[in-house]
């Protein structure tokens, strides 16, 4: 009976062993689907080591000591990819129209453009933490880690009231700290070879390929509230071409934020923006290869205006607490619903300028016509003296009679 029981436990504890050797080689997704297969699936799934695998296979920044450190003290990697593998999802952008909210800041009083001072003051800069990572063609390339937001120190400092704007490789750079070195692409990590730059403008494959191949992940992390979230889109947004000279390409990831109670317009883009330049080509003897020269985060409201950094804290700490979907299409769908409102947006607001300007327009050739009507029914008393006052006539100015009293 005894050497039965024996077996029973050594059984189980192989298959705990084998199932534990399945789970670890799965991806997030299938291992969350796996987790609801079972029971011993699920108690298995709990184990905070699977997650951390997951985590440093999605996210390369995570493998980091700090950043690990940092993990634990939110609530561990299994709650952080709860939080940060879905994406934002704003279905209220087609909600907010231009003539639906007041026009800042003349009609806003100073205490609702700036919010609530004692919220305000409860959000730190030094609060907050950008994990990013960038992949091409799911092969890691850059990971970066950003302690607080740079040039933030000071309450009254100009930052709170000056765009918002982080630039991940000028801190960097500024900082001196990165082990990394430059981050370049080539041929080799799978770029098309570019043998001319006329030809590229003329046929676009490097420009398919980086737009097709670029995936980015910038997750954002509060150290006081214990909360995280992916503000990327994953996948490109748009981008342009060549510019601002002919080597650069500026590919745009991001996401729709909600704004409710601190802008007018309710809802905000995040703008992620990665700009490569071309350091070589083919025609130069050496392999096609770009080169990581921008990385940076911005807001901008609906009529394309940035964001000052008081309202983008108090925007940031909102979006760790909205809603999100692990549907990446319906993130994007997202997105362009936001950039069609925009554009509708600004269309109507350049007819109702232009339906102002005639308005205008009208109303003066109306006054002026009336003043020349007024004046050709006026006495000719004026024109009569004025002949007589031309310079270089010699006329003489009629005497004025005055006329006899009647008797």
């Amino acid at each position: 009976m005894a050497t039965s029981v024996a077996s029973v436990e050594s059984t189980a504890s192989l298959s705990t062993d084998l199932f534990y050797d399945i789970l670890r080689r799965l991806d997030g997704p299938t291992l969350a689907t796996a987790a609801c297969t079972c029971a011993a699936f699920c108690s298995i799934s709990r184990e905070e080591r699977l997650w951390e695998n997951v985590c440093s296979s999605m996210w390369p920044s995570t493998n980091r000591e700090d950043v690990k450190s940092l993990i634990a003290s939110i609530g561990g990697f299994r709650k952080f990819y709860a939080d940060c593998f879905p994406l934002i999802v704003n279905k209220e952008v087609s909600e907010y129209h231009w003539n639906k909210y007041l026009e800042y800041p003349e009609e806003w009083t100073e205490a609702e453009y700036y919010g609530d001072m004692d919220e305000f003051e409860t959000i730190s800069p030094s609060d907050f933490v950008s994990i990013v990572d960038i992949r091409y063609k799911d092969k890691a390339i850059c990971s970066k880690v950003l302690w607080g937001i740079p040039n933030a120190n000071g309450f009254n400092g100009w930052f709170y009231n000056c765009p918002f704007r982080i630039d991940i490789l000028t801190t960097y750079a500024a900082r001196d700290d990165d082990g990394e070195g430059e981050v370049t692409l080539s041929v080799s990590d799978g770029l098309p070879p570019i043998f001319s730059m006329e030809k590229e403008r003329k046929d676009g494959k490097l420009w398919k390929e980086l737009r097709d191949g670029l995936r980015l992940s910038w997750i954002v992390v509060n150290k006081k509230m214990k909360q995280a979230a992916n503000l990327a889109s994953w996948s490109p947004l748009g981008g342009q071409r060549h510019w601002p000279t002919d080597k650069d390409f500026v590919i745009r990831f991001g996401s729709v934020l909600p704004a409710k109670d601190i802008l007018p317009c309710q809802v905000v883009e995040c703008i992620l923006s990665m700009k490569f330049r071309v350091v070589h080509t083919e025609e130069e003897g050496v392999q096609t290869t770009l080169k990581l020269t921008e990385l940076s985060m911005q807001l901008e409201d609906m009529e394309g205006a940035h964001v000052n950094g008081r309202n983008s804290l108090l925007i940031l700490k909102e979006a760790l607490s909205c809603h999100r979907s692990k549907n990446y299409s319906e993130v994007l769908e997202s997105c362009h619903l936001y950039s069609k409102v925009q554009s509708e947006l600004k269309e109507e607001k350049m007819r109702s300028e232009s339906r102002s300007f005639s308005l205008r327009t009208f109303v003066l050739a109306t006054f002026i016509v009336n003043v020349e009507r007024r004046k050709r029914k006026m006495p000719s008393i004026v024109s009569h003296v004025t002949r007589y006052c031309i310079p270089g006539e010699t006329k003489a100015m009629p005497k004025l009679v005055r006329p006899e009293p009647i008797s």
